[in-house]
């Protein structure tokens, strides 16, 4: 299969996903798929408890060291819009985040792999991860110690605002840490005619998420990165009637673990002194998200060389307050995570999200490419120093 024929079948591969999402935990039929199009290329299936995902592994000359290349599979819950011929065939269901993408990408990466694995200085593991946009699925992978003999691991996301050929490559901290609140503030509801008679929640909530947004301005310096946002706020049945209890919900993105703890102590602190104050009651429940996602420093330099080779373009990009769960990964494997430039209509998560599919073959030339440098550093010493 030559380099013409490899990008039209990616393309196709990119299509029929994108003709078919499916949700977090859902990806019954990717994952039937995904296994075909692998073992078309006789590439050894590993086994698993999961019910979705794939993992697979290409041997080379010797098993190790082992570098995991990651692709996310799932979709999201929004209508498509783009009016695309191989538009989304399932109401309410689309690939709005490019994981189509990344998935077709890493299956390309997988057949240059596999028809060179004779030559490779160790062995590449493929995931092919479910449930990223809901956040437990990284974890679900480690908890099936699909991970357990790695030495370093790479992903990548595809970028719409970024053109094709042009690469992110960031040191240290790239994506942020995501935290999901919600807050019930319980007073004594009243007639509205008559708010002395109890204790306003409304009036209590406003002043809270006033209040709240100084955590950031007063207690995280200019020079760091937070955002407090808040989402959703429900109270209240009808016009004359104040009601008993307000709720709000949000979320808080810092890219340090510091940070992230400070944030969420002065948080609470917050919201019970404010909330006293107004003679309420509050109560804050906590849904951690994945940490920050920190780049190491010396596999991202090791990707660096490997995009210079291709002729990519590299700049170092912006952090996102995105969150990503390859994180986790980052957290026990040394690793790094790129954007990739795929000159996009619109930004991730929008009915109208497209990708020009001329990005294809470079997202998997590079994972094959950059695979293969990092098989190359079989002494940890080689990589250098310590984790950043």
């Amino acid at each position: 299969m030559d380099y013409a024929e490899l990008e039209a079948r990616l393309i196709d591969i990119r299509r029929q996903l994108h003709q078919f999402p499916e949700l977090s935990l859902e990806e019954y039929e990717t994952t039937k798929r995904i296994k075909e199009w692998l073992t078309e290329k006789n590439i050894v299936i590993k086994r698993t408890t999961l019910k979705t995902g794939v993992f697979a592994d290409i041997k080379g000359k010797y098993d190790s060291p082992k570098v995991a290349i990651r692709a996310d599979i799932d979709a999201l819950p929004i209508e498509e819009e783009t009016n695309l011929p191989y538009a989304s065939k399932v109401k309410g269901k689309m690939h709005a985040c490019g994981h189509d993408f990344h998935t077709a990408a890493l299956i390309g990466a997988a057949y240059l792999l596999q028809k060179s694995k004779d030559t490779l200085p160790g062995s590449i593991r493929l995931l092919f991860q479910p449930a990223e946009e809901s956040g437990g699925g990284a974890e679900l992978v480690k908890a099936d110690e699909q991970l357990k003999d790695i030495d370093y691991i790479i992903g990548l996301h595809n970028k719409p605002d970024l053109p094709v050929g042009t690469i992110g490559l960031k040191n240290g901290a790239m994506m942020a840490a995501v935290d999901r609140f919600i807050v019930e503030i319980n007073g004594k509801g009243s007639h509205a005619a008559l708010p002395h008679a109890g204790h306003d929640p409304i009036v209590a909530s406003a002043h809270l998420i006033t209040a709240i947004q100084t955590i950031v301005s007063r207690n995280v310096s200019p020079l760091e990165g937070a955002v407090i946002s808040i989402t959703r706020i429900v109270g209240g049945n009808t016009w004359n009637v104040i009601p008993n209890k307000v709720t709000l919900e949000g979320t808080i993105r810092t890219f340090s673990n510091s940070i992230r703890q400070e944030v969420k102590k002065r948080f609470e602190l917050v919201v019970q002194q404010t909330s006293l104050a107004f003679g309420q009651q509050a109560k804050v429940h906590w849904y951690p998200g994945p940490p920050a996602l920190i780049n190491d420093l010396k596999v991202n330099q090791s990707l660096h060389r490997t995009a210079e080779k291709q002729l990519l373009t590299v700049i170092d990009p912006e952090p996102s307050m995105g969150g990503e769960d390859f994180s986790h990964y980052l957290e026990d494997i040394r690793g790094a995570f790129v954007f990739f430039g795929t000159n996009g209509t619109e930004d991730w998560h929008h009915p109208k999200f497209t990708i020009d599919e001329l990005a294809l073959m470079p997202a998997a030339k590079f994972l094959y490419e950059s695979a293969k440098d990092l098989l190359k550093l079989t002494n940890k010493k080689d990589i250098g120093g310590d984790r950043k």
